[in-house]
């Protein structure tokens, strides 16, 4: 049985066949297929308001975790008001990605987030954001899925994941960590010191980068590696003597 892993998800309203708006489910097949090619089974989530308890009986169901890219999340989840920059924002998607978030870390589940799911656990955890990196000097923003290079923590799960520790990745954002949560450490950073990859210190694989690596996976190997390794460590966990 292919693990199976849960992929949050947003509502989309688009023009169906027959010309009228219609709420769909939005997901980028770039990370369920790199799910796929990893071995795992990929499960699309609804985004819905969830409590603590019913975010953890939900992960529950599921072997791992996915948190996909998207819109800013709203700066009044870290106390700040919004910067006219920020694009996006719906609070339903927060709330339901943070819960995920939490509960996640709660309950120890592998879990891989990405570029705003970076920003979700980071946020989530207590921590805050730069809400348009060019107002800070010497950074840069990543909007058009420019590759460039990042320095990984030679340690670093992500690092050990892919195989390097200087990959070539694939960014899309304008905001990144600020104040780093209680939890999480620093692993991986850009040219300009933005930071680029976390993880939970003392969780069996939680991992978050500010990069796609789905935009690239599917022709680099590297790239690729850190969905092997979430479905690696899931299987592993899976064992009767796993852990």
């Amino acid at each position: 049985m292919r693990p199976l892993v849960a992929v949050s998800t947003r509502l989309v309203s688009r023009d169906n066949l027959k010309g009228a708006r219609a709420d769909v489910l939005s997901c980028s097949r770039r990370y369920l297929d790199a799910i796929r090619r990893a071995g795992g089974q990929e499960a699309a989530l609804l985004a819905v308001p969830l409590t603590d308890a019913e975010a953890d009986e939900l992960l529950t169901r599921f072997d791992a975790l996915v948190l996909i890219g998207g819109g800013d999340v709203d700066p009044a989840e870290y106390g700040e008001d919004q910067h006219e920059t920020v694009a996006g924002v719906n609070a339903d998607v927060d709330a339901f990605d943070i819960a995920l978030a939490r509960a996640a870390v709660r309950n120890d589940i592998p879990t891989l987030a990405i570029c705003r799911g970076l920003q979700v656990l980071n946020v989530a955890l207590g921590g805050t954001l730069i809400q348009h990196l060019p107002d800070r000097e010497g950074a840069h923003e990543h909007r058009d899925g420019v590759l460039h290079e990042v320095d990984l923590a030679p340690s670093s799960r992500a690092a050990e994941a892919m195989g390097t520790e200087r990959p070539m990745c694939s960014s899309f954002h304008h905001q990144a960590i600020d104040g780093l949560a209680p939890g999480l450490v620093e692993t991986g950073w850009a040219d300009d010191g933005t930071i680029e990859a976390v993880e939970v210190a003392d969780a069996t694989w939680v991992v978050a980068v500010q990069w796609h690596p789905e935009d690239t996976a599917a022709d680099d190997p590297q790239q690729q590696r850190l969905f092997d390794e979430l479905i690696r460590v899931t299987n592993r966990r899976k064992e009767p003597h796993g852990g």
